[in-house]
C-alpha cells in the first residue's frame, strides 16, 4: 500500500443533476486541510475527480466516504459501474483488507477459480497527477492450476514478484477470495509440547506434519526459505480425507513425520543398491520410458519412467517419474543429487511396486508415451463404432491424453481426422466402401486403428497415425509423408480421391450449364469487397456470385476453405462461423422465395446482389409483381432479371429451405492446426482439440493431446457485431480467438442428404 496521503476520498453513488457527464462509481477526493476549512452548513463539497484537476461542487448526498485503502482497491477496477458494485458489495472489500503476502486465495481467471498464494500487494503503475493509484494482488498459482496464469510476476518489464512462467496473475480485489482469513504461514499452532525443527534439518522431499491452527495436516517439503523461516509444502490428502495442494507455512509449525512417529506406510521410502539386481516380478512390463500411473493423495497421477534404480539409504527398487501435471515435488533431483531432468514440480520418486501400466492405454506395453499392440486391442477388434454421441462427449473425449496424439508435423492430419470422424458419420462411407485390393490396408488402418479407437476409447496413439502416414508414403503418394507438414485438403483429397475413390460430394454448375465435381470449395472474394466482419454465409454467396457458380444438387458434405494468401496472410481479421448455411439461393434448379413478399420467385437479378435496400448481400429473387415494382426505381430500371427454372412437377404450395449444419472448423496459426467440433444442438456443445497441447520430455519425449470444452465461444457467437468487431484477439476468452481469427476450413453436412450417401 502507498503511504497515507493527506486527502479524504469519496465514491460517487449517483449522477449529480448539474453534471450529467459524471458517472456513479467515479472516485474523487479533497485535501484534508481544505475539507476542515469548508463551510459547515454547505450541502456541497468541492472535490477533484481522478484523472482531472478541476474542482466540482458535488452534493453531499451523492458522496460516500472511503478509506484510502478502499479507494486504492476500487481504483484497480476498470469502470465506474464495477467500482460502484464493488463498493456496495462490501464483503469483498472487507475480505481484501485482511490479505497479506502469503495468504492462500482463489483467483478468478477466464471464469475459472484458481488456487494460489498472494505474493504481492501494490500498484502496477505509479500515478501521474492523482495522489494514489489502484492496488492489485499478485498471485502465484499453485498445484494443478500452475501454468494457467499470464506472467512470471513481471508487469511491463518490471518484476514485482518472482514465479515460474505463466504461474502469475495480477488481479483486483473483486477477483480474489481468501481461503483463510490469515495466511497459512502465520496460523496459530496449539501444539506447545512439540519440539521445533531447525530449518537445516529439513531437505526437499522430506515428509512432514504441519499445523493450521489446531488442525494437523501432512505433506512433503518442496522449497525452503531460510531467510524468512518459511517452508513451501506440497500437501496430499489429510486425515479428514480432504484434498490438498501447496501452501507456505512458518517453520515453527512444521515437523518431520519421523519425529512424530508417523505411520511408515505413508513415507517416501528410499533404498540403497548400486545396481538393479532383482526381478521386477509383476512389474516386468515396466521399463525406461514406460508410461505408468501411481496413486497419490489426490487420486491417480500419470507419468513416464525416466529413471530406475536405488536411492541412498533403504533397500527397495525405485522409479523416477516425470509426471504429466505439476503434482510432483522436484525436477528429477533427490536430496541435492540429480538422477534425471524434468520441469520443476513434475518429478517424483516412488517405489517401483507402486507403479502400474497406464490404464488409459488398456494395459499394453508403454514406449515413448503410448503402448504398442502385442495383438489386437479391444478397440482394434471393433470394426464398426458409431460417432460419439453428444451426451457421451465429456465422458469419452474430453481431457488430457484424449483425441489423436500428434507426432512429427502431424497436426494437419490429426485435426482433419478428429473433425471428420469423432462426432460425425457424414463421411463414414470412406471406411466401408469397396476399394482396390492394394488400398485395403490403408482403409483398414483408417477404420480400425484410428476411427474406431477414437470413438470407443477417446484416444489414438501417435503410432497409429504414423502407420497411416507410412502406408501413404510406401504407396508412392509422397516421399515425405512421415516427416513433412502438409495441408489438410491435400491429405483429404489423397484419401478420398486417389486411394478410396469416393464420389465427390460437391457438384458445381457454371452459368453455361457445365457441371463439375469437387471434394472442397475454395472461397474467392474480390479484394474490393465491402465486407468487414463477414459470416461464412456471406463469403460463400460472394464467392458464388463472383465465380458465376451454382450448386447442381444438395451436397451431403460441404467443406469450405477460407480466402487467404499462404498460411500467414488472411483477408479478414475475423470470420463469424455460420452455424447453419442456407444454400437455397445457391441451388441451380430449385424453387426460390421472393425476397419481398415471400411467395414463389420467378426471376433473379444478379445486379441487385449487393443492394443494401433488401439486405447487405445475397442473391435477390423476386416474383413477377415485386420485380416490376423494384425495377421501376431509376437506379434499377436498366437491370436485366433472368427467369428461374422450376423442378418438373413442383407444386408452389410450399417452398422448402435447404440448410446445412456446421459440424467442425479447422484453424491454423503459425503452421499449427487445431480443430473445433460442434457435437450437439445446444449452443454450448463445442469442444476444442489440439493434438500437441503439451509435451512430456524433450527429444525422447512425446506430445500430449487434449480435448476440452469451450463454452466461451457462445458468448462471442451471440455478441452484437459492433462489439465483436471491437474485440482485441489476444484478449478474447479461452480459445475463442482461434475460432474467430484463425478459421481455415469449415465443414458442413446436410441432415437429410447424409442419410442417403
Amino acid at each position: 500500500m502507498a503511504p497515507k496521503s493527506n486527502n479524504r476520498y469519496f465514491i460517487i453513488t449517483a449522477t449529480p443533476a448539474l453534471y450529467g457527464f459524471i458517472r456513479a462509481g467515479q472516485i474523487c477526493y479533497i485535501n484534508e486541510d481544505r475539507y476542515s476549512q469548508r463551510k459547515k452548513k454547505s450541502d456541497t463539497l468541492p472535490v477533484i475527480l481522478f484523472n482531472s484537476a478541476v474542482d466540482r461542487d458535488l452534493p453531499l448526498e451523492v458522496l460516500e466516504l472511503l478509506t484510502q485503502q478502499q479507494a486504492e482497491f476500487l481504483l484497480a477496477l476498470e469502470t465506474p459501474k464495477e467500482r460502484l458494485e464493488g463498493f456496495l458489495l462490501s464483503e469483498n472489500l472487507n475480505q481484501a483488507k485482511v490479505l497479506v503476502q502469503g495468504s492462500e486465495v482463489r483467483v478468478e481467471q477466464n471464469g475459472e477459480w484458481l488456487k494460489g498464494v498472494v505474493r504481492y500487494i501494490g500498484r502496477l503503475k505509479e500515478p501521474i497527477s492523482d495522489p494514489i493509484a489502484g492496488v492489485y494482488f499478485g498471485v502465484e498459482l499453485q498445484g494443478e492450476d500452475r501454468g494457467k496464469g499470464e506472467n512470471d510476476g513481471t508487469y511491463r518489464l518490471k518484476t514485482l514478484f518472482t514465479c515460474q512462467k505463466n504461474c502469475g496473475i495480477f488481479a483486483p480485489f473483486n477477483k480474489i477470495i481468501p481461503v483463510h482469513t490469515k495466511p497459512s504461514g502465520f496460523s496459530q499452532a496449539t501444539q506447545s509440547g512439540l519440539p521445533e525443527t531447525p530449518i537445516e534439518k529439513f531437505s526437499v522431499g522430506d515428509r512432514v506434519v504441519y499445523f493450521i491452527g489446531s488442525e494437523r495436516r501432512h505433506g512433503m517439503v518442496v522449497e525452503l526459505d531460510e531467510e524468512k523461516g518459511m517452508v513451501l509444502i506440497s500437501t496430499e490428502r489429510d486425515e479428514n480425507g480432504r484434498d490438498g495442494g501447496e501452501t507456505i507455512v512458518s517453520l515453527k509449525y512444521v515437523f518431520k513425520e519421523d519425529d512424530l512417529n508417523k505411520d511408515e506406510t505413508e513415507r517416501m521410502d528410499t533404498s540403497e543398491s548400486p545396481e538393479i539386481t532383482r526381478s521386477l516380478g509383476s512389474n516386468a512390463d515396466i521399463s525406461m520410458n514406460s508410461m505408468v500411473e501411481v496413486n497419490l493423495g489426490k487420486g491417480p497421477a500419470y507419468g513416464t519412467v525416466r529413471w530406475m534404480g536405488c536411492l541412498p539409504g533403504k533397500p527397495e527398487l525405485m522409479a523416477g517419474l516425470e509426471l504429466e501435471d505439476d503434482c510432483g515435488v522436484n525436477d528429477g533431483t533427490f536430496k541435492n543429487h540429480r538422477f534425471f531432468t524434468c520441469p520443476p514440480k513434475r518429478g517424483l520418486f516412488v517405489k517401483l511396486t507402486s507403479c502400474r501400466p497406464d490404464a488409459r492405454f488398456l494395459g499394453e506395453k508403454a514406449s515413448n508415451g503410448h503402448f504398442g499392440h502385442d495383438g489386437l486391442g479391444i478397440s482394434a477388434m471393433q470394426d464398426r463404432v458409431p460417432p460419439v454421441r453428444s451426451e457421451d462427449v465429456l465422458k469419452v473425449l474430453t481431457g488430457r491424453m484424449k483425441g489423436i496424439q500428434g507426432h512429427c508435423n502431424s497436426c494437419y492430419m490429426d485435426s482433419a481426422l478428429f473433425s471428420l470422424f469423432s462426432c460425425s458419420s457424414v463421411l463414414d462411407c470412406l471406411l466401408f466402401k469397396v476399394t482396390k485390393q492394394n488400398e485395403e490396408p490403408i482403409q483398414k488402418t483408417l477404420r480400425r486403428d484410428i476411427v474406431c479407437p477414437l470413438r470407443s476409447e477417446g484416444f489414438v496413439a501417435n503410432r497409429s497415425v504414423m502407420k497411416l502416414r507410412q502406408q501413404l508414403q510406401d504407396r508412392g503418394h509422397s516421399p515425405s509423408y512421415t516427416t513433412d507438414e502438409k495441408d489438410p485438403e491435400e491429405f483429404l483429397t489423397l484419401i478420398m480421391q486417389d486411394i478410396l475413390s469416393l464420389e465427390p460430394p460437391l457438384k458445381l454448375q457454371t452459368f453455361g450449364g457445365k457441371v463439375e465435381s469437387s471434394y472442397f470449395y475454395q472461397i474467392f472474394v474480390d479484394y474490393n469487397n465491402s465486407l468487414v466482419l463477414p459470416t461464412v454465409q456471406q463469403l460463400l454467396e460472394h464467392s458464388f456470385y463472383n465465380s458465376g457458380l451454382r450448386l447442381a444438387e444438395v451436397p451431403s458434405c460441404l467443406i469450405l476453405t477460407m480466402p487467404r494468401s499462404g498460411k500467414k496472410f488472411k483477408m479478414f481479421s475475423k470470420i463469424i462461423p455460420s452455424l447453419e448455411l442456407d444454400i437455397t439461393a445457391l441451388l441451380s434448379n430449385g424453387p426460390q422465395q421472393c425476397v419481398i413478399c415471400g411467395q414463389l420467385a420467378h426471376v433473379e437479378c444478379t445486379e441487385c446482389f449487393g443492394d443494401p435496400v433488401f439486405s447487405s448481400t445475397g442473391f435477390k429473387h423476386f416474383c413477377d409483381t415485386c420485380s416490376a415494382q423494384v425495377h421501376l426505381h431509376p437506379c434499377r430500371q436498366f437491370h436485366k432479371p433472368t427467369a428461374l427454372g422450376l423442378p418438373e412437377g413442383f407444386l408452389p404450395a410450399h417452398i422448402p429451405r435447404e440448410k446445412l449444419e456446421l459440424f467442425a472448423v479447422l484453424c491454423i496459426e503459425t503452421s499449427h492446426y487445431v480443430s473445433f467440433v460442434k457435437h450437439g444442438p445446444k449452443a454450448a456443445d463445442w469442444i476444442f482439440f489440439d493434438s500437441m497441447a503439451d509435451r512430456m520430455g524433450d527429444q525422447d519425449g512425446y506430445n500430449v493431446p487434449q480435448v476440452k470444452e469451450c463454452p466461451e465461444v457462445v458468448r462471442y457467437l451471440t455478441m452484437p457485431l459492433g462489439e465483436l468487431a471491437a474485440q482485441v484477439p489476444r484478449e478474447m476468452e479461452g480459445v475463442a480467438k482461434r475460432l474467430f481469427c484463425d478459421g481455415y476450413m469449415y465443414m458442413y453436412r446436410s441432415p437429410n442428404m447424409a442419410l442417403y450417401r
